[in-house]
């Protein structure tokens, strides 16, 4: 067992109800062309805009849709902060055109990755390799010496495709995304395409792309920083939210999905449900509530909440 994956996947309720959503989006295959077509082209903008958001870019979820469906340039915005929006979406057109059932990741598909992200951004250093030492501001660990960058994401490469644990495919992402932060391939992208890549992995495996949502940002941190010293369970289930959330994205465009979603807020007011708003809020972060989040804002069902109160 390698000594930075102490872990044997997760067990909970919620990975129970990511497999049996999973299962249920297999089951719609192969899908409607059109409905894919405006899933993608919906979610590739959600994506751009959280994982460029993430890192710092002040573009909105509107202002990222401008820059990319119309070809528009937004005033006092930075020709960076465009490039980087331009340049993750045709990352993830590329991600599309490659993944397929079974598909494995492989160095060459990192360093493709991270020279779309970076293209016109850093010519000198897109698709390449670290040759110097990093330094992470806020984070709880120094990056390897850059010599070793190679063999170690190689390592981290065949341990994927090994998957020696027997790991779910979202533990293998999270775990693959963790190492990968640690290794620390380039100067610059790393976050971003190290989520493009976890995504490749997903994709593969028949998941739809798992977005780490810009107002998880300090969360996704923490989690990560906690991960450095062995302790995966907040990444873990920081991944298994965001899995959920796009797979009832998914059968809901389908037509597959379950009963309305409402907020929080409005089903504490349901004179049934005996639990205030801030007790099923914090259920749903802890991922004993069937709920997704969009935003700031968590939504569930009630009869998610029946469900819980019988269990």
């Amino acid at each position: 067992m390698k000594d930075w994956c102490p872990l044997h996947g997760l067990s909970s309720e919620q990975q129970s109800r990511v497999l049996e959503k999973k299962t249920r989006l297999d089951k719609l295959r192969p899908f409607p062309n059109a409905a894919l077509q405006r899933l993608r082209q919906d979610i590739s903008v959600e994506w751009t805009y959280n994982s460029n958001s993430i890192e710092g870019n002040t573009l909105s979820l509107r202002e990222t849709r401008v820059v990319l469906q119309d070809g528009l340039t937004i005033g006092g915005k930075t020709m960076r902060e465009h490039f980087e929006a331009i340049n993750h979406h045709k990352a993830i057109s590329w991600l599309e055109e490659v993944v397929c059932p079974g598909k494995n990741i492989t160095a060459s598909d990192i360093l493709t990755l991270h020279g779309l992200v970076m293209a016109s951004i850093d010519d000198e250093f897109c698709g390449r390799f670290r040759t110097g030492r990093v330094q992470i501001t806020g984070a709880n660990f120094i990056p390897p010496n850059p010599l070793k960058v190679p063999d170690l994401l190689d390592e981290l490469i065949e341990w994927v495709h090994q998957n020696p644990q027997k790991l779910d495919p979202v533990s293998l992402a999270a775990v693959f995304h963790h190492r990968f932060v640690w290794i620390h391939p380039f100067f610059d992208g790393n976050g971003r395409t190290g989520r493009l890549a976890m995504n490749l992995i997903l994709m593969g495996m028949g998941y739809p792309p798992l977005i780490i949502l810009r107002a998880d940002r300090d969360k996704y941190y923490r989690a990560l920083n906690e991960a450095n010293q062995g302790k995966f369970d907040k990444l873990l289930l920081l991944f298994f939210q965001g899995a959920e959330r796009s797979l009832e994205l998914y059968l809901s465009a389908l037509g597959n999905g379950y009963d309305d979603y409402l907020p929080l807020e409005q089903i504490a007011n349901d004179p049934a449900v005996p639990y205030g708003q801030e007790y099923l809020s914090l259920l749903a972060r802890r991922g004993e509530l069937e709920a997704f989040k969009e935003g700031r804002v968590w939504y569930s069902t009630p009869k998610a909440v029946k469900r819980y109160m019988e269990r």
